[in-house]
């Protein structure tokens, strides 16, 4: 009984682990993706979001939605790890605004 509890456990941890790793790869390709697309800002919607596409398939994210207004980028990327696929916004432009 006592090992059966054990390995469940132990089964649970790596599943959370899985979940934070995936996570923390669409944070970074999020926030990576925001960065490109607001730099290319002024070069039009069109071309902002071919950066930002680019950027996160660099980072093995996918780009779920992309939205520019101004000079400010708005970016969602999903990174697929396993059975889990977490999707993260992240939000780029000038300070101040």
């Amino acid at each position: 009984m006592a090992t059966v509890t054990l390995c469940t456990v132990f089964a649970v941890v790596l599943a959370l682990g899985q979940v934070v790793v995936a996570r923390h790869r669409a944070g970074g390709a999020a926030d990576l993706a925001a960065l490109a697309a607001a730099d290319r800002a002024l070069d039009g919607a069109a071309e902002a979001c071919r950066a930002a596409r680019q950027v996160a398939g660099a980072q093995g994210a996918e780009v779920v939605r992309c939205a520019v207004q101004g000079e400010i980028a708005d970016v969602a990327a999903r990174v697929r790890v396993g059975p889990y696929a977490p999707e993260v916004r992240s939000r780029a432009g000038p300070t101040g605004l």
